[in-house]
């Protein structure tokens, strides 16, 4: 592995466009009164500091991780319609998902979204027979106008030659429908960068110690640098608790007598090496209700997920060996063992969905999102997808436009007036980029490997061409951070000086894939934290 000593630190001369320094945004959110303040960076929070932004109203975003760094970026990775959801009659809700998908891969974010083909396995004795899901899956690509090509069924020996190691015995047929997925963490740091130059102010790394409070309102929040332990608060017409799993906490902060408003349901995920191509994703059903995904990702393949009720402390939510048998219990429906070797696992991480409160099966409950109001004017909002994360940053905007009283004040643009698909930024065909990257190398030097062109172009679009500038003047940068991934070091420079990485985490689990490529040695750990420190 390479060594970075000799690396210049870049911190010390930040490039143009740099980000400002942890003090300096502290001072900037201390001395400011904000129209609004979102406590919570994960996509609702992120989104909603959007749209604000773009309102022209002075927003704060504060979280005491990371940007994404929990729920955020332990999701499936689907910017998906919801196909199940057909089975309960929910045909609007389906063809809304289908909307919001299509704008985000298409015009929104093409270079962060990628189109995913699936097919869905019709065993003999399975929950579904050949016909329904056939029929299933053709109006499923209905509802999204035939965006995907038209779902129908498709003979084993074919889906085998996309997917080698489908298990075939007793396979009657295999349905075929469309979807997109992405790299969640990416995606939702791709929106804090849209969200600041919309003219926001972010945080990480800032953990809510108390909400301060005039004349019984909640009018802010005191804050603590994780990084730093500096002390210091943020003063807003307006307090949006979105916290997610932690929802309730802040809400008991605002009023000790505060009842619970959700619940919570782990889902779990397993990543694994993969043993041939994958041309495309399986969906198994279970039962009924459930289905098992095997996702090609990131040149790898994710396992997932369960779906139980979770009661522990969501800080601590992690993948049991529970969990583990059951994923590779369910994926042995459709797969071959060989796949499913516990040798072939890199990584594992499970996630918290945030249900409405009440009884029942939490696989059953509605994605629904959850706003209440509490007695101080805090609104707390929980809940959602992440194919929807737009239109939940607009929904939110909307409940907070018409509070009584109008917080808000009036002198902002309606969120019904924004443009309707902005982009986020690095838009940019991302084969096009891949194309310039490897074209337009260093002269006199070698050029970037095909795959980390790839990888660059997928993950920051047009932004790439700042990190092939970084590597073309420095050869240390240029470099691949371990040599089974396509990352390269000018990405850890980047992650610091314009990304708010501040810890190795930051940049292996979530800036990069190296930790869930199961690459993230204490070697690199170290040489990262030294870099971040520079």
């Amino acid at each position: 592995m390479t060594t970075l000593q000799s690396v210049p630190a870049l911190g010390t001369h930040p490039a143009a466009g740099s980000l400002p320094s942890r003090a300096e945004t502290r001072e900037q959110l201390s001395k400011a009164t904000y129209d609004l303040l979102v406590i919570g960076g994960g996509i609702l929070g992120i989104s909603t500091a959007w749209h604000a932004a773009q309102s022209g109203l002075r927003v704060a975003l504060v979280d005491a991780g990371d940007f994404a760094g929990a729920t955020s970026s332990a999701s499936s990775k689907l910017l998906h319609g919801g196909l199940r959801y057909l089975q309960t009659g929910a045909v609007k809700l389906v063809a809304e998902n289908h909307f919001e998908r299509r704008a985000v891969s298409r015009q929104v974010a093409p270079h962060l979204a990628n189109p995913l083909t699936f097919y869905l396995p019709v065993y003999k004795g399975g929950p579904h027979g050949a016909a329904k899901l056939g029929a299933g899956v053709f109006a499923y690509s209905a509802l999204s106008a035939f965006g995907d090509g038209v779902g129908h069924l498709l003979s084993p020996a074919k889906a085998a030659q996309d997917v080698p190691e489908l298990r075939t015995d007793n396979l009657k047929a295999v349905a075929v429908y469309g979807d997109d997925q992405m790299n969640d963490a990416r995606m939702a740091l791709m929106t804090v960068r849209a969200a600041v130059a919309a003219g926001a102010t972010v945080l990480n790394h800032a953990e809510v110690t108390g909400l301060r409070f005039t004349r019984g309102r909640v009018t802010g929040a005191e804050l603590k640098d994780r990084t730093t332990g500096d002390e210091f608060g943020v003063s807003a017409r307006l307090v949006l608790n979105a916290t997610g799993p932690w929802v309730d906490h802040l809400r008991k902060m605002e009023d000790p007598n505060a009842a619970p408003s959700i619940r919570l349901s782990k889902g779990a995920h397993l990543v694994l090496k993969r043993t041939s191509p994958w041309k495309a994703a399986l969906a198994t059903p279970i039962d009924k209700y459930r289905i098992t995904f095997a996702l090609p990702w990131e040149d790898m393949l994710l396992l997932g997920t369960t779906d139980e009720e979770y009661e522990g402390d969501p800080g601590q939510v992690e993948v049991t060996e529970k969990d583990t048998a059951q994923i590779l219990d369910e994926a042995a429906f459709s797969i071959r063992d060989q796949q499913l070797s516990r040798d072939l696992i890199t990584y594992s991480f499970a996630g918290l969905r945030v249900l409405p409160g009440g009884p029942g099966d939490t696989s059953k409950a509605k994605r629904e999102t959850v706003v209440t109001e509490g007695r101080g004017g805090m609104l707390s909002v929980a809940g959602g997808k992440w194919t929807t994360f737009r239109h939940i940053g607009r929904t939110v905007m909307k409940k907070l436009e018409s509070l009584p009283g109008h917080p808000l004040g009036e002198d902002y643009e309606p969120v019904s007036t924004l443009p309707k698909r902005l982009p986020l930024p690095g838009i940019a065909n991302p084969n096009a980029v891949a194309h310039r990257l490897l074209v337009d190398g260093p002269a006199p030097g070698p050029r970037m490997a095909a795959d980390t062109a790839k990888h660059l172009a997928t993950h920051y679009g047009s932004l790439s061409f700042d990190i092939a500038r970084m590597a073309n003047e420095n050869p240390e940068l240029a470099r691949r951070i371990h040599p089974d991934a396509p990352e390269i070091w000018a990405q850890v420079a980047y992650a610091r000086d314009h990304e708010w990485a501040e810890t190795a985490d930051d940049v292996l689990r979530r800036r990069t894939t190296l930790t869930i490529r199961g690459l993230a040695t204490d070697e690199i750990r170290a040489e990262v934290e030294s870099m971040l420190r520079k």
